[in-house]
């Protein structure tokens, strides 16, 4: 077994096992003793030390960890999402759109909830050419042929209903 493939069971196993509501209960049982001690330490340096230390190491961690995790939950979801769209009447061109920047995702979302409220059947028609209204540059390098990002699904036009 490769070291990436340890670290992502590692990280699956983790990420599950500190949602569970019992290590809630752990970690907050751990800051209420701390908090308790204070007054038997005199409210010290070092008693606010350990805390402060413990936590940030914790922290640190489980960032790593959690964006593994959350990171290949994301891809699987993308990948089940593309079939989905693969294997429907959806429009094909809507496969990648994860690749577009903020400011191109933000103006998609807009056109498209537009023509889902029923702004007239064309305009709801038209949302497959949502993706080359919003990123023309980047989806006709999807269109080229031999281009590294030229889609292999055959697109399909949407069929009015």
């Amino acid at each position: 077994m490769t070291m990436k493939n340890l670290f992502a069971r590692f990280a699956t196993k983790t990420s599950e096992w500190a949602g569970k509501p019992v290590i809630f209960i752990l970690a907050l049982s751990i800051v209420i003793v701390w908090a308790v001690l204070g007054p038997f330490f005199d409210y010290s340096e070092t008693w606010q030390l350990i805390i402060n230390t413990g936590t940030t190491i914790i922290t640190f961690l489980m960032v790593f960890v959690l964006q593994n995790a959350q990171t290949r939950d994301t891809r699987a979801i993308q990948a089940k999402l593309n079939e989905i769209i693969l294997t429907s009447h959806a429009e094909n061109r809507f496969i990648g759109i994860e690749n577009l920047d903020e400011d191109e995702l933000k103006r998609l979302d807009e056109l498209v909830a537009k023509a889902a409220k029923g702004r007239g059947e064309t305009e709801a028609c038209m949302t497959a050419e949502v993706v080359e209204a919003v990123a023309p540059k980047k989806a006709e390098a999807r269109k080229r042929p031999g281009s590294a990002k030229t889609s292999k699904v055959k697109q399909r036009p949407l069929e009015k209903s």
